[in-house]
């Protein structure tokens, strides 16, 4: 019983870690006042960004640099349609994921074909960390992951110190608040949201590559199955918080693990209904069952300098 347990938890940091990374870099975008519903086609582009760096280099580290940049150049590209070009952000969110899902689908079968035995590439395995690893259930759960899980590890405490205990993050929070006020003390709003978008994006390809490098060891068209979306709701779930993403990514990835652990014992409810968990608990997040959860002020209102 102990052992399912500690298997139960070590898959359930596993699985929400995609969206968790995801969710860590849509916490600053959206505190800044833009809300990015494309962080699924990030996620998929990333996905076969980190795949493709390692199959050409031979190092999974080059594929999670590549998953990076491609992520940040979406972000950019993201940024210039919604804050310069002021266009819808919902619609250009969209238009990325559909775009996330063609263009991948498209190189990946241009680039590795239409096969069945993909070639064996460079992944992310588990790195069990002397002494810690043996600890009793911790040890197994938090400290036999792989090397981007440890790195995500230090990012949250650093992530949610800069948004609310420096200058940077109070600039970022009185963005997505007040633009207007900000901009009349000299505070550049469109720089302030471009530097979270392409920083959210970064995280949400980092996460694409997390999902192919560290879950799987490949690439299959439409991979990231809805995970985008359900960082978004991470977000609202852990109400604008780095920390408060933790705990909601944690509550999803355990709908996935869950979900994993009934079908290897054989239940006899159908997988599809299996397959639902994760995105029901979306829904009663999204549903407002977790409590009533203010968003910023300025959220998804394009700025308008006078």
């Amino acid at each position: 019983m102990l052992e399912q347990i500690t298997e139960f938890l070590a898959t359930d940091i596993r699985t929400a870690m995609p969206i968790l990374i995801a969710a860590l870099g849509l916490v600053y975008s959206e505190r800044s006042g833009i809300v990015n519903i494309g962080a699924e086609g990030v996620m998929l582009i990333g996905a076969l960004s980190g795949v493709a760096g390692s199959f050409y280099t031979g190092s999974a580290w080059f594929g999670a640099l590549l998953a990076l940049m491609t992520g940040a150049l979406m972000g950019f590209l993201f940024s210039v349609l919604t804050i310069t070009l002021k266009s819808d952000q919902v619609v250009v969110g969209a238009a990325f994921n559909i775009f996330g899902l063609g263009i991948t689908t498209t190189l990946a079968r241009v680039v590795f074909g239409v096969n069945t035995a993909p070639p064996v590439i460079d992944a992310f395995n588990n790195i069990p960390i002397p002494v810690l690893s043996k600890i009793p259930i911790l040890g197994e759960v938090l400290f036999n992951q792989n090397a981007i899980t440890y790195l995500i590890y230090i990012l949250i405490p650093v992530l949610h110190y800069i948004l609310f205990k420096t200058e940077i993050g109070l600039k970022i929070r009185a963005v997505g608040e007040h633009p207007k006020a900000c901009d009349t003390v000299g505070i550049n709003v469109y720089k302030v949201r471009y530097g979270t978008v392409i920083f959210s994006c970064a995280l949400a390809g980092l996460a694409g590559c997390y999902v192919s490098l560290g879950l799987l060891s490949f690439f299959t068209e439409n991979m990231i199955a809805g995970r985008g979306y359900i960082a978004l709701a991470t977000v609202i779930f852990g109400k604008y918080s780095p920390i408060g993403a933790v705990v909601a990514a944690l509550i999803f990835g355990a709908g996935y693990a869950l979900q994993f652990k009934l079908q290897a014992v054989g239940s006899i409810i159908p997988y599809q209904f299996l397959l639902m968990v994760p995105y029901i608990l979306t829904l009663l997040a999204l549903a407002g069952f977790v409590g009533k959860t203010r968003s910023p002020e300025a959220s998804s209102i394009p700025y308008e300098k006078e």
